[in-house]
């Protein structure tokens, strides 16, 4: 038997004006995902077809975060003059067939599993045309409807009929097509999901909860696959988080989207890393600061109030204080010196630095992009680097010591008398 053709159609039009914000509801995040987000990921993950996603008037930021999510899926407004009906209507016909499966999804209940959504489509067919999501949320003897269904396409299309059908009845909100199912005598079955699945978004407080319960799980799927967390309770992470066997994570580090962290790598405390990769058995803070773009190399170290952006620093290489490293590379077993910092933008356009492998960089050097410096090439403390250095070669670029004998005490002596001046006036 060939698999159905399954059509996800996703609510996301409430305006989100319960949590007294500008933005739609869907748009506000956990786990630095949008909340349609999370539902867009679970649906691909469920491997169905085709999506649609309804959306309110001047909702163009939500279009495109959908679009961002899920290029393949369409976009369809539902306006207070056409009801949600016409906008349902519009999703089922922009994808031309009427599909085996109609699966309605909510966008302020973030947490819907690909399993369960597998599980709802599998329970179609000659056993029921609409099965409905509900959770006994600690009451064994109720459950709950959550708003989540899947119904037969060629159901689904009636179900949309009957509310056109009805006055006063064209909002085509949940409840309608509630009531359009059981005027149509269909049959209709329950599913049991967690209670997590059904969580609703309304307010900042149910955000905030449900940031908590994500937090929570992310964390105790990490330690699960075999990272070490020290402080679980302070460590934060986004949606798409990875770490590798046996890192160990600090506490107070918080991961921005986009991070991997590779077996035996050590995260200390205070790091915030984000869109970055840490090697295998690098080292990584106290108080780092990795930007989009960081790429830290095997072995190497990253150490206290470093920031790096949009740089590679490779196997070995050492960039252990009080420095930033910009749209550069620092080659294998480089050591930058405290205090470095890579000049990488002019006013109007970035420029890269070029760090070989093994170069020495002395503390406070202030490298003017675009440079390149050699393999082995060697800088002393205090310069101002303007011009390439050839491998193994040496740049001392800052002024030369003048020592003026005994000009310390005559200098201590005028100061005080001024001091003095000063005060009497």
């Amino acid at each position: 038997m060939s698999s159905p053709f399954r059509l996800a159609i996703v609510l996301a039009s409430d305006p989100g004006a319960r949590m007294a914000s500008k933005w739609p509801l869907a748009l506000h995040e956990v786990g630095n995902l949008s909340l349609v987000g999370h539902v867009l990921s679970s649906v691909a993950r469920a491997g169905i077809e085709r999506t649609a996603v309804i959306v309110g008037p001047d909702m163009e930021g939500l279009a495109t975060e959908v679009a961002r999510r899920a290029p393949d899926a369409s976009c369809h407004v539902q306006t207070e003059e056409q009801g949600g009906a016409q906008a349902l209507a519009d999703a089922l016909a922009a994808h031309g067939d009427v599909p085996d499966q109609v699966i309605v999804l909510l966008a302020d209940r973030p947490f819907i599993m690909d399993e369960t959504l597998m599980r709802l489509s599998s329970r179609l067919g000659e056993e029921a045309d609409v099965v409905m999501l509900g959770s006994r949320e600690g009451q064994p003897e109720n459950v709950r409807p959550s708003g989540i269904m899947a119904l037969a396409g060629a159901r689904f299309a009636e179900i949309l009929s009957r509310i056109d059908a009805e006055p006063g009845a064209d909002t085509g909100d949940l409840s309608d097509v509630t009531r359009a199912v059981q005027a149509l005598g269909l049959v209709v079955v329950s599913e049991i999901g967690g209670d997590a699945e059904v969580r609703r978004v309304g307010t900042r407080a149910d955000l905030a909860a449900v940031e908590a319960h994500f937090q929570a799980t992310m964390r105790a799927e990490a330690m699960e696959a075999g990272a070490t967390l020290i402080a679980p309770d302070t460590v934060f992470f986004s949606h798409d988080t990875r770490l590798g066997q046996d890192a160990l994570i600090e506490p107070n580090v918080v991961f921005g989207p986009g991070v991997s962290v590779a077996d035996g790598a050590r995260i200390r405390a205070f790091s915030h890393l984000e869109t970055a990769s840490v090697g295998q058995d690098a080292t990584v803070g106290p108080y780092a600061r990795l930007r989009p773009g960081a790429e830290i190399g095997k072995t190497a170290h990253v150490g206290n109030f470093v920031e790096i952006k949009n740089a590679t620093v490779e196997a070995g290489a050492k960039v252990n204080h009080l420095s930033y490293i910009g749209d550069a590379r620092v080659g294998e077993k480089a050591n930058i010196g405290a205090g470095t910092i890579t000049c990488n933008y002019d006013g109007f356009l970035k420029h890269h630095t070029d760090i070989g492998a093994g170069a020495f960089v002395g503390s406070n050097s202030t490298l003017v992009a675009p440079l390149t410096l050699g393999d082995g090439a060697y800088l002393a403390a205090g310069g101002v680097v303007t011009e390439d250095v050839p491998a193994d070669g040496l740049a001392i670029a800052r002024a030369r010591q003048v020592l003026k004998e005994g000009r310390g005490a005559q200098l201590r002596a005028r100061f005080a008398r001024a001091k003095v001046e000063k005060a009497g006036n």
